[in-house]
């Protein structure tokens, strides 16, 4: 069973930062790819970082500049670095895991609360 536990979110103003962590639980955690995904009631899920198990990181057009993916594959952890946040950027943040081979089973984690006022 994979296990999942994120944390960082929070309230900020317009420009400020948060950083998001999804701690895991796979000892084979590199295998893994990971993204981090974001919903509002009024817009569906949205992809904003992918990371493949071999390290490569792809943004959402939205955040792309302003955000940074990072893994970390000895803590087990993935993290998003959110830098001159936007209220546009207001949102449960999801975590993703999948392990690399086709057809895997997707594990998401329960989303932590971003809201960004202006």
């Amino acid at each position: 069973q994979v296990h999942i536990v994120e944390s960082g979110g929070g309230l900020v103003h317009s420009g400020g930062s948060l950083r998001l962590s999804c701690e895991t639980s796979p000892l084979d955690f590199n295998y893994y790819n990971l993204a981090w995904y974001r919903q509002t009631p009024v817009h569906e899920r949205e992809l904003v970082a992918h990371i493949n198990s071999g390290g490569q990181i792809d943004y959402g057009a939205d955040v792309w500049g302003r955000f940074t993916a990072s893994r970390d594959n000895v803590a087990n952890t993935m993290y998003l670095q959110m830098d001159r946040l936007k209220p546009e950027d207001s949102a449960v943040y999801y975590c993703y895991v999948r392990y690399f081979r086709e057809g895997s089973e997707v594990y998401w984690g329960q989303g932590t609360q971003v809201t960004v006022s202006s």
